[in-house]
């Protein structure tokens, strides 16, 4: 499943679930993995994170054995046009 944050029409996607699955790991064993907080790792996956720290996203993707840009994707969010 992914998640979403949209900032002014980019949508960045948070694909820790889709990682772990492939991984056939839970979310409780990254954290303790990795050492990052539940709290954090679940604002996250929640969508409720204002950002993550460089530090944050290294010990994840050392952890999962991916590339930032595994854990996270930008997209561009199509503009809607407003209703009269």
């Amino acid at each position: 499943m992914l998640y979403c944050v949209v900032r002014k029409g980019v949508m960045i996607l948070i694909e820790i679930d889709q990682l772990l699955k492939e991984r056939r790991r839970s979310f409780y064993w990254l954290a303790k993995e990795t050492g990052v907080s539940h709290t954090t790792l679940w604002r996250l996956k929640k969508d409720k994170a204002q950002g993550i720290t460089f530090n944050t996203l290294e010990r994840i993707c050392l952890t999962l054995k991916c590339q930032p840009g595994d854990v996270l994707k930008v997209r561009r969010e199509k503009e809607t046009k407003k209703r009269k």
